[in-house]
């Protein structure tokens, strides 16, 4: 048992599985969160009647996030599992309780890569990649260097904030997979008009949701709010998920 495992075994959080023993759980329809051994905690949400979605976080914020808290259920309820990580540094954030930057997005790659190949090896059904921001950049990366059965990319950081010259798509045109961006049309990572024009990959489709922003907070004067534009995201996933199935 690694180190990190011990700590919060010891602390009797989490109970710690082997991958064999976690995918047992996950394919007999178990719901919770385990700490997969030698790797990290995984929150289980959902039932796989639409398609399977290993998620990752963006770059400051876990997956206790409000955000992701809220679309992870609605995902659930339009029938996508979300198995739900947590990167190493930001699990060292938590334990040391202060703030610090993710290390190079390649670090981030090949432990994304370690999660996808040790869940893909047990569970029946491989999982899509996806995630918030980072994460979903990070996921895209994969996707392109070792191909996936799908990708979903929420609010993906074509930019940095007021930077839009320094693109994050040098990788696209590797991506042979179904891939969707759900994307809010006032996000500062690229907003709708900015992505216009952009040369996207034939795979790859835009789900835009009204007024939001990163975090696909509208407006009130919009008349929309966050929580209908999440659960509209997610019947927009579950939808693609089945098409590409």
């Amino acid at each position: 048992m690694s180190s990190d495992s011990s700590a919060e075994s010891a602390a009797g959080s989490l109970p710690v599985l082997d991958a064999a023993a976690l995918a047992r759980s996950i394919e007999a329809g178990e719901q919770g969160r385990w700490w997969l051994d030698a790797l990290g905690p995984l929150q289980v949400e959902g039932e796989c009647r639409l398609g399977r979605l290993l998620l990752t976080h963006g770059a400051g914020a876990g997956q206790d996030s409000a955000f992701l808290v809220a679309l992870r259920q609605a995902l659930a309820q339009a029938g996508i599992q979300t198995l739900a990580i947590e990167f190493a540094y930001l699990r060292r954030m938590r334990h040391e309780g202060r703030r610090r930057p993710p290390p190079r997005v390649e670090r981030l790659v090949d432990e994304l890569a370690g999660w996808r190949d040790t869940l893909t090896e047990h569970l029946a059904t491989p999982p899509w990649l996806g995630g918030k921001s980072m994460g979903g950049r990070v996921a895209s990366m994969l996707a392109a260097r070792d191909g996936a059965p799908g990708l979903v990319l929420c609010g993906y950081p074509f930019h940095p904030p007021r930077r839009p010259a320094t693109l994050r798509l040098d990788h696209w045109p590797a991506l042979a997979c179904p891939t969707l961006v759900v994307q809010g049309e006032r996000d500062p990572f690229g907003t709708r008009q900015e992505v216009a024009d952009y040369d996207l990959p034939a795979v790859a489709e835009l789900q835009w949701l009204a007024d939001g922003e990163h975090d696909w907070r509208p407006r009130r004067r919009s008349g929309h709010d966050q929580a209908s534009l999440i659960r509209q995201a997610a019947c927009g996933i579950a939808d693609f998920m089945q098409r590409h199935g």
